[in-house]
């Protein structure tokens, strides 16, 4: 693998871990805007814990995302009586805030920025998005993701059902953030620098443009829509000055035919078929039977 290859899988894995961030709080109807401000969290407090305390890497990363986690769960109480547009913004400047601490926070570099001693490869970074993967792939297999999807279809008949909405919304605001940390801290690590202003509101959007065109129905949308937005830049670079404008358009064009995202529950539509397809023939046998016992 040349270095260019793994430089790109590197951001790709980023990006899914990013996306997977958001997706979970998407996943219950809740537009999180502030996904930069968590994984500054975990990006500084790991860097900190590594250089400052003397942590070793393998657990300074994971305290970090547990410090992503508790900030979330501090605020997400006043911040999820908001609703709608109302969330999306206040996510916003909770993001923003945050940014704006470390920013003026001289203890971790300031403006200047942040050098982190400990170096995680491109193999950590690997390891730790299949982790992540896997971990996201077992959780769609619980009642919790069946609570997020019912939550978003409904939430007052949801409620009525007697699960605790609130509760999973904060559980899915935390989760997002401790994976968002995660990342934020494996960020630093393999960069060996963190900095404020990388974690601007410019990655929160474009994060939230990974699951939206990945789609929110399913588990895999948010792989396949970092996945598309790290990838086919790249294989659009024949295109020289124009591979933007085809990037667009392709956006515009796979969200036009597919708003729901591009996975979808609807993959499951040519299994339907091919179970739907025997039945006329069945239909067929029965009539001629009738008819020619008549």
């Amino acid at each position: 693998m040349t270095g260019y290859q793994s430089g790109l899988l590197v951001i790709l894995c980023f990006n899914v871990i990013a996306a997977y961030a958001v997706y979970l709080p998407m996943a219950a109807g809740q537009l999180n805007l502030g996904v930069a401000g968590f994984m500054a969290t975990g990006a500084y407090a790991a860097a900190y814990l590594t250089n400052e305390a003397g942590w070793p890497m393998g657990t300074a990363i994971p305290a970090g995302g547990a410090c992503a986690g508790l900030l979330a769960l501090l605020v997400a109480v006043p911040i999820l009586r908001t609703q709608g547009i109302s969330l999306a913004l206040a996510t916003f400047a909770l993001g923003q805030v945050i940014a704006a601490i470390f920013l003026n926070l001289d203890v971790v570099g300031g403006a200047a920025g942040y050098p982190v001693s400990a170096y995680a490869g491109p193999g950590a970074v690997f390891a730790a998005t299949a982790a992540i993967l896997a971990a996201m792939l077992l959780l769609s297999r619980t009642r919790f993701a069946l609570y997020l999807t019912a939550i978003k279809s409904d939430p007052v008949v949801t409620d009525l059902m007697g699960v605790n909405v609130r509760a999973v919304q904060v559980g899915a605001l935390t989760l997002g953030a401790v994976i968002g940390g995660l990342g934020g801290g494996l960020y630093g690590h393999h960069f060996s620098f963190v900095e404020a202003q990388h974690f601007n509101v410019a990655l929160s959007i474009f994060t939230v443009l990974y699951v939206l065109l990945g789609g929110v129905q399913t588990v895999w949308g948010p792989l396949v829509g970092a996945a598309f937005f790290t990838l086919l830049p790249e294989v659009l670079r024949a295109g020289g000055g124009w591979r933007y404008v085809l990037f667009a358009l392709l956006i515009i064009g796979f969200m036009a035919l597919r708003p729901q995202g591009l996975v979808t529950a609807g993959a499951r539509w040519p299994a339907r078929l091919r179970h739907r397809a025997p039945e006329r023939p069945a239909a067929e046998t029965r009539l001629s039977t009738e008819v020619s016992g008549s």
